[in-house]
């Protein structure tokens, strides 16, 4: 009779706690989010120098591949170093500057028909040389551009995403984004 007793109250307990495991087991499966596969993009940035009336003088192109995975990080970096006369006697006092651009793109994400993504731009463009005070030595002069921000961008169609005026003159510099999906 105890065996019976025992038995039973064995059966009781474990049909009350089938529930609650039957409810923790649903939940937990119910946080689970399928994978969702990445998209690759190509990315077309294009840096253009325009003059007074916003025609562009100078356009240089980049490009490269992004994707939707998350924690992907990606970037451009064109440099160069160019050598520069500083002294007006032509003794061929040289200094070096460094120009160039660097692209960092990350957060890439899909919406609907657009594309958000975070972006930071650095430019450094050299101007040409100017005097320092009244002596015979020349100083380089350079034009530095930087952005940061996060984008969202109709997807396939050109968009300007950032634009600065000159402070030399009455043009402007801006960046164009493009992107394209990749199949």
């Amino acid at each position: 009779m105890r065996k019976a007793i025992f038995a039973f109250s064995l059966l009781l307990a474990s049909l009350a706690c089938a529930p609650a495991l039957s409810a923790q087991d649903d939940g937990a499966q119910s946080t689970i989010k399928p994978a969702t596969p990445s998209h690759f993009y190509h990315l077309k940035l294009v840096l253009q120098n325009l003059d007074a009336d916003g025609k562009v003088v100078n356009s240089r192109t980049y490009s490269t591949t992004i994707s939707t995975e998350r924690g992907t990080r990606d970037s451009i970096r064109a440099q160069t170093r160019i050598p520069v006369n500083t002294d007006t006697q032509n003794t061929k006092q040289l200094t070096w500057v460094d120009v160039g651009t660097n692209f960092d793109v990350d957060r890439v994400n899909e919406l609907d028909r657009q594309l958000a993504f975070h972006i930071n731009a650095d430019i450094t463009s050299y101007v040409g040389t100017a005097p320092i005070g009244g002596s015979t030595f020349l100083e380089p002069v350079t034009h530095h551009n930087k952005w940061e921000s996060s984008l969202l961008i109709p997807i396939g169609k050109p968009t300007v995403i950032f634009t600065s005026d000159s402070f030399d003159s009455k043009g402007a510099t801006q960046v164009t984004a493009t992107a394209a999906p990749i199949p």
